[in-house]
């Protein structure tokens, strides 16, 4: 099931929106693993990013983590 970014209707198609041409796009998250390897990277960049906000302490060890040159 897919869903089209343009005018929001819902088809089985994969390639285009058959109501409009619009862009398809999977509306929903992915499946959560307990077994997953890469969350450390994950909330790492959401740090890194801005997009999780944390205390600036646990923001400058964090990326202190990464290495020079890497964000």
């Amino acid at each position: 099931m897919m869903k089209c970014t343009r005018c929001g209707k819902y088809t089985l198609r994969k390639d285009k929106c058959p109501y409009c041409g619009g862009q398809l796009t999977n509306p929903h998250p992915p499946r959560y693993s307990p077994d997953d390897r890469m969350w450390r990277y994950r909330l790492m960049l959401k740090v890194a990013l801005g997009q999780l906000n944390v205390s600036e302490e646990t923001r400058r060890r964090i990326l202190e983590s990464l290495g020079p040159g890497k964000v």
